[in-house]
This record gives structure tokens, sequence and C-alpha cells, in this order.
């Protein structure tokens, strides 16, 4: 009977393992995700090309700069849109650096824009200042309930940046006070704030958070408690809120441990008709 079990045991051992295994082998399987949107403006006949990235995660992330710089060579973007979770300890600060040397060798025609998640809201305030110092010092805009004004063909688009709404920081009404007439790109952490947004008006918005589910058996039931868009099964991919699209990225990352199940790590191309 003990031989018995001890086979038995061995044999779970062995199948944990090989699924351990192959779900932290999924975290380097990096999906390419190109969307197309037609926004309702729609004026000038223009494409906006957004290079979307989300929830790298520093401390659980499969992929390298030059992996990453490889997978981006023949992209060439308008913007580039970071919506958060970069990292939440401080040793992981300097490997940012590389990454952002990628994305600012790009060289997007009208510039790098940033928000900041959660986790990185775990940062003493002199780390997070420092974060903040290293985004802005590799060309990035760091948008904490504010916005930015870009021209294309005679088109004005709104970056709109709303802070994290999971740690209670989002300020809808000072994020719209200087947006002006034109298209409204909204980039946030928690896709959740677009339940709020009722009377603050986008024709795309982009965030991350959930990684998919990271661990999907098939849904993401441990993310019930991260607000009403989980309950509704929308942790990835394209939903539209009052008829207008937002979508949510799986992220680069991962939290906790390793492993992806059911998702993969996500890099974005959106090609936003204008």
């Amino acid at each position: 009977m003990t031989y018995i079990v001890i086979i038995l045991s061995a044999i779970l051992l062995t199948i944990i393992s090989i699924s351990i295994y192959k779900a932290n082998q999924n975290t380097k399987d990096i999906q390419i995700n190109k969307i197309q949107i037609a926004t309702k403006q729609q004026t000038n006949r223009s494409n906006l090309s957004i290079l979307h990235l989300s929830d790298l995660h520093l401390e659980n992330i499969s992929i390298t700069p030059s992996q990453l710089a490889s997978k981006l060579q023949d992209e060439k973007p308008d913007i580039i849109a970071l919506t958060g979770d970069f990292l939440d300890r401080k040793r992981s600060i300097p490997i940012l650096v590389p990454y952002l040397e990628v994305l600012q060798t790009m060289k997007p025609t009208h510039g790098i824009y940033a928000v900041l998640g959660n986790h990185d809201y775990v940062l003493k305030e002199g780390n997070l200042l420092k974060l903040k110092s290293i985004l802005t010092e590799y060309g990035c805009t760091v948008l904490e309930n504010t916005s930015e004004t870009i021209e294309i063909n005679g088109q004005k688009i709104n970056i709109i940046g709303i802070d994290d709404y999971s740690t209670n920081r989002s300020n809808l009404k000072k994020s719209y006070e200087q947006v002006e007439d034109g298209l409204n790109i909204v980039l946030t952490h928690d896709p959740n704030v677009v339940l709020e947004m009722d009377n603050y008006p986008f024709d795309y918005l982009l965030a991350g958070h959930f990684h998919g589910g990271q661990i999907l058996y098939p849904k993401a039931y441990h993310l019930v408690k991260m607000g009403k868009l989980p309950r509704l099964n929308m942790v990835k991919g394209l939903h539209t809120h009052n008829d207008s699209p937002f979508y949510i990225s799986e992220g680069l990352g991962q939290t906790g441990v390793n492993i992806r199940v059911g998702s993969r790590p996500e890099i974005t191309i959106h090609d936003v008709a204008i």
C-alpha cells in the first residue's frame, strides 16, 4: 500500500511539475495583436497608429529589451501608450531603463504617453518620484489626471490620462479640464473607470490591469473583487460602453508567480481611424 502511495504521489508531482513548466513557458509566448477601430468622427480619412504596452511588471517579465526591440523593429507608431504597472519594487527601477530605450529609439511621431497603475503606487514617495523622473527622462509624458493635445492633418486629438481608479486616484473632472474639441483617446490603468464616464466622452480608451485573468479556468473567478468588469467577464480585448470602444490589454508581465494559463502576454497595435 505504501509503495502504491509513493508511485501515485510521484505521478501527481510529475503532472504538477509539467503543468507549472508549461504555464511558465506561456509567459514567453508574446502575442502581437492588431486592432482596427473606426471612430464616430472620422473627419479626415486619416489613421492614428498606437503601440500599446501595459503591465510590464518587471519583477515577472519574460521578454528581454532586445527581444522587445526585435518584435517591434517593423512598427512605426504615431504614439506609444503605456498604461501602468511598470513595477512595484525599488530595485526594479533601473531594469526599466533598457525597455524605455527601446521605445525611445522607435521615435514615435507624436510621442510616448504613460499613466501609472496600482502596483506603481506601492513604491514609497521618493522611489515613485524616481520612477516618474526616469519615465520623463526617456521621453515619456506622464499623465496624472491631465491631457495633451496633438494634431494630425488638421484633426485635434486629445490624449487624456486618467490616474489609477483602483487606488482612488482618478479625477475625471480634472482629467478633462484642458480637453479641446477633437478626438478623445483615453489612457488609464484600471478599465473599471469607464463605468463612471457617462458624462466624459471618449472615442477610444486603452487600459490593462487584469492580465487577461493571467490564470483562466475557464473564467477569472479570482478577479471578482477587482470591480464590475471582471464580474461581467470583461477582462481582456475589445469592448464598448455607451457605444464607445475600449480595449483591455493582457499585459506583458505577470504578478505573483510567473505563469499564465488561458492567457498570453500582449503587445497591441491599434489602428484608429480619425
